[in-house]
């Protein structure tokens, strides 16, 4: 997977925010080797899933498909912080995660 970075076009409003975004988030945190891309991508979603932080969750879900997690697996990490974390943000967590596997086997 190539490496992630912020959205390019934020440049022109925050370029320190991009670059630190790029530099230290996804050039030191994603590549450190205490956990592979996909242990840090199911940690990730979780995080953002309870945290209710939907804006974030789409691009994410689909690093995490990326990084090796199957929807079987993402989808049985949401069932399981629903619990914790509250039902609205597991049902939008799967909500999201549903679109994204549709798009991508319709793709």
């Amino acid at each position: 997977m190539p490496k992630q970075s912020a959205p390019q076009e934020l440049a022109g409003i925050a370029p320190k925010l991009v670059e630190i975004t790029d530099d230290v988030l996804f050039g030191d945190v994603w590549e450190r080797p205490g956990l592979s891309p996909r242990d840090r991508s199911l940690v990730t979603v979780s995080v953002l899933a309870a945290l209710y932080r939907g804006e974030q969750l789409p691009y994410h879900l689909g690093v995490a498909l990326d990084n090796g997690l199957s929807v079987e697996e993402l989808s049985e990490a949401i069932t399981h912080l629903a619990f914790y974390a509250g039902w609205p943000n597991a049902m939008t967590a799967i909500t999201r995660l549903k679109k994204i596997a549709d798009e991508r086997d319709a793709g």
